[in-house]
């Protein structure tokens, strides 16, 4: 197949002829989040084949986008930049450098501290294309009371529990430290073997419970073993233990104390992102439903899109790189995959998600909460709602994250996050009753007043979590099958089925390029990341990369 580039001409006489190029290999790229976006740069940084990358939406960045409301920034899920990973750290700071105001400061990973300074090419970058410096602090909310997140053994902690409760947890660690559970299958079993059943029923149960809606018992271990793997009775004791010495120490991803984070929230980053991508000659389509994938003899031929007339259009590609949850994927292949491979794909579990954001003009005071403020707004970034009496998960304060997402300096923005099934009570509630409900609870928890509410948003997000139950244990069949595509590539969250975060995603999608660069079919190296200890909470002795 050949092209025509106005760049490649040669003349007949006095004539300008152009001269046929060969066309670019074709990658279509579904979803314009932090996975489909990085595998787009890099092709484009490559230069070798066309990215076109196709987004059902009208917005960019998939679940680490920025929404605006009446100027005021909203961060759905909250995302901290940050990760042990040189190549994904020096990457972000390269679309947006560190600002040239930031304090320096120390960003503990890979068992390093890494003193991290303003970028000199900051002082060239407009002001507001930039990295801030942020501090870390998430606290967990319990008993009406503020406790350190992780939790830590200090005199707050030991005052808040009291007693009575600190010896029944002392005792039920021990004894799980004398007697484990042997057949660790569920994510109870890791937890309990991990802290004891009294901490695990404290601070993980409920609040677990809440954001997956079913027991710990019917939950993968496998969960657990990647989001907290690197945490533990033992880890807070040494925490303590080493809190203020310098250098040589261990740092878990749970106790970094700093971050780096966009100034207008992470769509900044990934809207810098796209408009490399569209310059370097790549394309970005929006409105463009993937509703099939055609394929023959074990290659995808071509990805069957809606267009915005509600018309059925092909893209041909000779590489397809998807981010778009495996149930739709398998649902629209054509022709259909093996009625296994289909029934399991069609019951994979997933959580979906709200965000209500509140603007505020004060909250209630409480000592606990540190705050420096004469509207009583803590410094938390998160705070984890661990109260059994309400249906809130976690509350972000958004001012925390970056004062540049709030309008107004004189206010507080929060986001509360609701766990949910899509089409159940809370999905459905309609807007001004879901303000209400949630301003409601933060009263009811002793936060807020509602009187002090001055306006408030709702944001709903499907498909935010893909769960680790239920059909999950069978994925492997659908993976397995999925991988037999040798043009197909699955990288990012939903793409995976895997609870991947900004990092993982924008890994699996460089590994994803250099695969299809350099020929290669076996997509192990892709699944192999956020799967090991090394990898974002640990790293095995003696090694320091990934």
């Amino acid at each position: 197949m050949t092209t025509l580039d106005e760049d490649s001409i040669t003349f007949v006489g006095n004539v300008r002829v152009p001269v046929p190029q060969p066309m670019k290999p074709v990658v279509a790229i579904i979803g314009a989040g932090p996975a489909g976006l990085t595998a787009a740069l890099e092709l484009v940084r490559d230069g070798r084949m066309l990215p076109i990358v196709l987004e059902a939406s009208d917005q960019l960045g998939g679940i680490s986008r920025t929404v605006e409301y009446k100027g005021n920034r909203m961060d759905i899920g909250g995302h901290r930049f940050f990760s042990k990973s040189d190549w994904v750290m020096d990457w972000w700071r390269e679309i947006l450098p560190i600002a040239a105001d930031a304090s320096p400061v120390e960003i503990a990973y890979q068992g390093q501290r890494r003193n991290v300074r303003s970028d000199a090419m900051a002082t060239d970058a407009p002001p507001d294309l930039t990295m801030l410096v942020r501090q870390r602090l998430s606290r967990i909310y319990f008993l009406r009371k503020y406790f350190d997140y992780p939790i830590k053994l200090n005199g707050t902690t030991l005052r808040n529990l009291g007693p009575v409760r600190l010896m029944r947890i002392g005792s039920s660690y021990l004894y799980a430290m004398l007697f484990p559970r042997r057949n660790v299958r569920s994510l109870e079993d890791f937890l309990v073997n991990r802290f004891g059943g009294e901490l695990y029923r404290t601070f993980f149960k409920d609040y677990t419970e809440k954001v997956w809606g079913v027991p710990c018992s019917q939950i993968s271990a496998e969960w657990g073993a990647q989001r907290i793997k690197g945490l533990s009775v033992i880890e807070a004791i040494k925490h303590a233990l080493r809190k203020g010495k310098e250098a040589g120490q261990e740092a878990k991803t749970s106790l970094i104390e700093s971050f780096l984070y966009p100034r207008l929230g992470p769509g900044q980053l990934w809207q810098e992102v796209a408009r490399r991508v569209r310059e370097g000659g790549g394309e970005i389509r929006f409105g463009q439903k993937v509703v099939g994938l055609r394929h023959d003899a074990g290659t995808v031929a071509a990805v069957q899109i809606t267009n915005a007339l509600g018309e059925i259009e092909e893209v041909v590609a000779d590489f397809v790189i998807s981010t778009m949850p495996v149930k739709d994927l398998v649902a629209g292949l054509q022709p259909a995959a093996p009625e296994n491979v289909r029934r399991i794909a069609a019951a994979l579990p997933y959580r979906d998600f709200i965000t209500v954001g509140l603007l505020l003009s004060r909250m209630r005071a409480n000592p606990q909460a540190r705050s420096s403020r004469a509207d009583h707004m803590p410094p938390d970034n998160w705070i984890y709602i661990q109260e059994r009496d309400v249906r809130v998960g976690r509350l972000q304060v958004f001012n925390n994250w970056s004062p540049d997402l709030v309008a107004r300096q004189d206010r507080i923005w929060l986001g509360l996050e609701y766990f949910c099934q899509e089409g159940d009570e809370l999905w459905t509630k309609a807007d001004d009753k879901m303000i209400k409900f949630a301003a409601g609870e933060l009263e009811k928890i002793g936060m807020i007043e509602m009187a002090d509410v001055l306006d408030g948003t709702v944001v709903r997000e499907p498909k935010t979590y893909p769960a680790y139950f239920g059909a999950y244990s069978d994925f492997p069949v659908v993976r397995d099958w999925l991988d037999d595509l040798r043009n197909l590539y699955l990288v990012g969250r939903n793409g995976m089925h895997r609870y991947n975060n900004q990092d993982h995603s924008m890994l699996t999608a460089k590994l994803a390029v250099e695969a299809i660069l350099d020929g290669k079919v076996d997509k192990a190296a892709i699944w192999a990341v956020n799967i090991d200890d090394d990898y974002h909470e640990e790293r095995s002795e003696g090694s320091d990369t990934q």
